[in-house]
């Protein structure tokens, strides 16, 4: 079996702090059973889940100071799951779902490394038939309108899970699909805000710029 590299790390949420499993970098590969070859997933994309992506970060300082009182929570396209973990550690309702089949994985053992409950975690794609996940109050994600055919995909998943009363909270670092996502999004009868968001990361990395979208029906 191929041995990845992984790394620790301690983010802080104003007095809270988050422990996290992550790839090493993006260069980590590993499929020797071809479970991710089998999705489509290629050695170039497969890292991208276990990686903590500035986007992430900024969706789970919203998260941080989210009231969820009542709210039934969904992580789309969750990757490494930060949001979920602070979300979780607060003991909000939270479930995750990513297409990718290493994220279990990792979700599992970043809720233990917390002294979490598991989080309740479905391996799901925004194409897949209809799945048992049910309707949910708020809808969260971060950095996943990559190509253009993930507008009507990612809609679509969206609003097949949402209550009919749903908040929806996207964060966008600019790879020009949010546009035409939010004139989807509005056709299926959502309101919409957005605004701008400029943050240094706590890693250093690099700075986020990018958008916050939001989406609502009353």
């Amino acid at each position: 079996m191929t041995t990845l590299r992984v790394r620790y790390q301690t983010l802080e949420f104003g007095t809270t702090d988050i422990h996290i499993r992550s790839l090493r970098d993006n260069q980590e590969f590993s499929d020797d059973e071809g479970a991710a070859a089998a999705l489509g997933i290629s050695s170039a994309s497969w890292p991208i889940f276990g990686i903590v992506w500035p986007s992430g970060e900024v969706l789970a300082h919203l998260m941080a100071e989210f009231d969820f009182a009542g709210k039934r929570i969904l992580e789309v396209g969750c990757g490494i799951a930060l949001a979920s973990l602070i979300l979780n550690h607060r003991r909000a309702d939270i479930t995750a779902t990513d297409y990718h089949p290493g994220v279990a994985d990792f979700l599992n053992k970043n809720t233990q490394l917390n002294k979490d409950r598991l989080i309740p975690f479905v391996r799901t794609g925004w194409n897949d038939a209809l799945s048992d996940l049910g309707l949910f109050d708020v809808i969260i994600g971060s950095d996943l309108l990559y190509e253009a055919e993930h507008v009507e995909l990612l809609a679509g998943f969206i609003n097949q899970h949402a209550a009919a009363q749903c908040e929806v909270i996207l964060i966008d670092p600019g790879r020009g699909h949010h546009a035409k996502f939010s004139k989807k999004m509005l056709s299926l009868g959502y309101s919409h805000s957005q605004n701008k968001v400029q943050v240094h990361t706590q890693e250093g990395r690099q700075n986020f710029s990018g958008q916050i979208l939001r989406y609502q029906r009353i």
